[in-house]
């Protein structure tokens, strides 16, 4: 009788299934692959070789703490000449004397994660047990089967592989790109958002049923939603939106995840600060992308945050136009939200596709501070009853703003604002480019269209049905040139007589520093015209002149001014509200490569800017990041002062990692420059 089989070593051939299941950075130093493909791995045996006719092999794969074949994360299966389609399963590839290469097969849903393979060798009455090792399972954007798939190759290269990107900021008349370090390959950035999953309260509370659970993405998605932000867990980042940030770090300091996410492991899982909605949905795109769900990030202008879901943001406003009371329903001038591509079985068919996923902390979704997943395309047929948080992204896009004025008397007269429109130019990065793609078509049907119509009567949008008031004036807000930061500069309430009579009315511009959040700051410039005098037909501009000493010191790190005109016309007891945000441009960062970039070959970036405004900067520095070409975040501090008009320039070492085009991220801090961004994209040659 033949002697059991002994076991000498595993190879889990690490370099070939990276290669195959496009987890090659991952795998450094462990197996990773993604489910529903087939990964190798090669048994070499110390006394002698497999035969099929006397050795049985079986197998054993194991997830969680207290893995169970009755939840799915505890499979036994057996060495076979025939391959069953969805199941866990070992087939034969070849046999050389003692050393043996098999292939292993994942189920299409099976859940993913870290798991263990342990080996039992039987020969007659003889057995022994062997762990293999371990590797780590990810959804499979280019398996059929998985909920994940994606048919296109060059979506699964930018939404999966893809490790830079931007996002975009500003305003809807001035959209600011900012490019961003996902960094979901970087080292140690697995590890983390495995770590991530395993102090979910819902694992803490049943880590079985959690770890069957995440053989499914829209699971996974709403854990990842919860666990970005830190409101009702151990989560990794702690809003802050009153520009103080004294005792953590400024959200617009960031610029990429992989910090983030590494100070969260290493301290424990205590709460990283700050982040705002870009930070949220940044590293919910790093942890979703690195776990292999195809994401992106999307910004939407003019969002609308509308708690009571009456699809209605009012405000109220004195009679001199300014803001009355504490708001906590407002349009922010941008917010941020993830999207992931998946089917929802969970749903009618037609709702698989882009599903968007909300990590800001703002309302809770059944007891908890997370939002979605929503397919988009129930956001643009107005089926509001659809799983999950379709009410609160509806509003995001497609709520009513209504102003009302208040009068002496103390009542209130509603005004016309045609300046503001919840939900524009809808953004995220175009595949394969650096360019912004619109994507606004995806959440709403033209305005004015039958479906639009028909998407509002299904949702019930009254308020959206009613007919836009005319008005015999027209105003809104024009800019002049030079809107950089630093400079002083005109804004022009440009009113419009469309009557056939003289028109004389009374105006009040006012502009005020601005959060990105719709948080209003100081006055920096006003203007009161008792008497405009319109002549029949025509038009007339009314410049408000905005200097740099007046709003130098209140400016947030947004960049924002909100210019806000009323005109009244008291004969006719008319108001007509039109309002502007503007963005001033920070300066460029200059980034030159000195030497020809190689891999694992030194090269050196020379970074530069020059200060643009009329006083000195200190405190200043560099902060530089970049996957596949430096394998820490690096800050270069420059000594004070940086005088008014001098260039300042530092060198940065790099060390290319990885063949192929890759984002080098610079950031720049100084006391009165704040979160001026800059990037350059270097092609990585062979060595």
């Amino acid at each position: 009788m033949a002697e059991n089989l002994d076991l000498e070593s595993c190879n889990l051939e690490l370099e070939s299934n990276g290669c195959d299941h496009h987890t090659a950075d991952l795998c450094q130093g462990k197996l990773v692959v993604r489910r529903g493909q087939p990964f190798r791995l090669t048994l070499c045996f110390g006394n002698r070789g497999y035969e099929a006719s006397v050795d049985n092999l079986t197998f054993s794969v194991m997830t969680g703490p207290d893995p169970s074949e009755e939840f799915g994360t505890k499979v036994c299966f057996q060495l076979s000449d025939a391959m069953e389609e969805g199941t866990w399963g070992a087939s034969v590839v070849d046999q050389q004397d003692t050393v043996l290469s098999l292939q292993l097969s994942t189920p299409a849903h099976a859940p993913i994660g870290l798991f263990c393979l342990d080996l039992e060798t039987s020969t007659g009455d003889q057995s022994s047990s062997f762990t293999l090792g371990h590797f780590v399972l990810l959804f499979n954007a280019w398996c059929p089967a998985d909920d994940v798939y994606l048919d296109s190759e060059q979506e699964r290269q930018e939404y999966v592989l893809t490790q830079q990107g931007f996002i975009y900021q500003g305003s809807a008349k001035f959209i600011k790109s900012v490019p961003w370090n996902f960094g979901q390959f970087e080292e140690g950035i697995l590890d983390t958002c495995l770590q991530l999953l395993n102090v979910n309260p819902k694992f803490l509370r049943n880590a079985n049923r959690d770890c069957s659970r995440r053989s499914s993405p829209v699971y996974v998605g709403r854990v990842v939603s919860a666990m970005v932000n830190c409101n009702d867990d151990q989560g990794v980042l702690l809003g802050r939106w009153d520009n103080k940030y004294e005792d953590g770090i400024s959200p617009m300091f960031w610029i990429g995840s992989v910090d983030i996410l590494r100070r969260w492991k290493s301290e424990s899982c205590q709460r990283v600060k700050y982040g705002q909605c870009w930070v949220f949905a940044a590293v919910a795109c790093t942890v979703l992308r690195c776990l292999g769900m195809p994401t992106r990030v999307v910004t939407n202008y003019n969002s609308a945050h509308d708690q009571n879901s009456n699809l209605l943001i009012e405000y109220f406003h004195n009679k001199f136009g300014e803001i009355q009371g504490d708001k906590n329903e407002m349009i922010w001038n941008f917010h941020c939200w993830v999207e992931s591509w998946m089917t929802r079985p969970d749903l009618q068919p037609g709702y698989e596709g882009w599903q968007a996923l909300d990590p800001t902390p703002q309302e809770k979704s059944e007891g908890t501070y997370c939002c979605g997943p929503v397919p988009v395309r129930a956001i643009k047929e107005g089926d509001l009853s659809t799983k999950y948080d379709a009410p609160f992204v509806f509003a995001e896009v497609n709520a009513d703003v209504v102003n009302w004025i208040q009068q002496d008397d103390g009542t209130m007269h509603k005004s016309v604002n045609h300046s503001l429109v919840v939900g524009l130019k809808i953004s995220t990065k175009r595949v394969g480019s650096d360019e912004r793609e619109d994507i606004t078509h995806t959440y709403k049907y033209p305005e004015g269209s039958a479906e639009e119509r028909e998407a509002f009567l299904k949702a019930n949008h009254l308020n959206k049905l009613e007919k836009k008031e005319e008005t015999d004036m027209a105003m809104r807000i024009r800019v002049g040139q030079g809107m950089n930061l630093g400079n002083d500069f005109d804004v022009f309430a440009h009113i419009t007589n469309n009557t056939s009579t003289d028109q004389t009315c009374h105006l009040l511009l006012c502009a005020r520093t601005v959060s990105y959040n719709g948080v209003l700051g100081p006055e920096c410039g006003t203007l009161e015209q008792s008497e405009v005098a319109l002549e029949p037909f025509s038009e007339k501009s009314i410049p408000l002149r905005i200097l740099y000493e007046k709003y130098c010191d209140y400016l947030t790190e947004s960049n924002l001014i909100k210019v806000r005109g009323l005109l009244i016309q008291p004969a006719l007891n008319s108001y007509l509200l039109a309002e502007r945000d503007i963005y001033l441009e920070n300066p460029e960062i200059k980034i030159r490569v000195l030497g020809e970039p190689k891999q694992r070959r030194k090269l050196v970036a020379q970074v530069s800017l020059k200060n643009p405004l009329t006083v000195p900067l200190s405190g200043c520095c560099f902060t530089v990041e970049g996957a596949g070409l430096i394998q820490e975040q690096k800050t270069v501090e420059i000594p004070d002062p940086v005088e008014a008009g001098e260039e300042v320039k530092v060198r940065v070492d790099l060390m290319p990692l990885h063949v192929g085009l890759h984002k080098l991220v610079v950031d720049f801090e100084s006391d009165k420059l704040k979160a001026v961004k800059g990037y350059r994209n270097i092609i990585i040659g062979p060595a």
